[in-house]
This record gives structure tokens, C-alpha cells and sequence, in this order.
């Protein structure tokens, strides 16, 4: 990752596109590669966190939730759980997969 021009902050505006741009079943299923199955029209994953399936995505809110753990997870939390990143790198991440504005 090129960290020498990353500001040392993100705007607030920059972090909701980066929340929003990439539909969360596509970042679990495509990008991080977990595990992954529709059941009752959502798209279920294994969290990265338990290990169970007792997940949901929501397309409308782009939020994951784990109901066994108990976590709720953005697009930026889901990174930095599953990579092992920080925020900063989770950020990055997510930036390098969408086309600039």
C-alpha cells in the first residue's frame, strides 16, 4: 500500500462513500473470499469472528451482523477484521477497490 501521500485523518465524507461504495455481500463474498450462502433471501457469511453462520447482510443500511456474536460490522469494520488491518489500512483497502470520483 502506498502510505507516503494518505492524509493523517479521513473526512467524514470520504468514509460514507467508502461505507456505501461497495455493497457488503460483494466485499464478503468477492474481495475477502469467506464463506458465503443464501438462505431466506439474505446473503449469510461465516463471521470472521465465531466462525458461525448466523449472519444477515442488509443491502439497505450496507451493514453485516453476526447474531450469534452478536457484532455489527460496516464495510471498514469487515476489513479490518478479516485482513487484520487497522482503520487506516481498512481504509486504504476499501479506497483502492472503487474508481475515484
Amino acid at each position: 500500500m502506498n502510505t507516503g501521500n494518505t492524509p493523517k485523518y479521513f473526512s467524514k465524507e470520504m468514509l460514507r462513500r467508502l461505507r456505501n461504495a461497495v455493497p457488503i455481500a460483494v466485499l464478503i463474498a468477492d474481495f475477502l473470499q469467506l464463506p458465503t450462502k443464501i438462505s431466506e433471501g439474505y446473503v449469510r457469511f461465516l463471521c470472521p469472528l465465531c466462525s458461525e453462520f448466523l449472519t444477515a447482510t442488509n443491502p439497505k443500511t450496507n451493514l453485516a451482523r453476526c447474531f450469534h456474536c452478536e457484532k455489527n460490522f460496516n464495510p471498514i469494520d469487515m476489513v479490518m477484521q478479516v485482513k487484520r488491518y487497522n482503520f487506516k489500512e481498512a481504509v486504504e483497502y476499501l479506497d483502492n477497490l472503487i474508481i475515484p470520483q
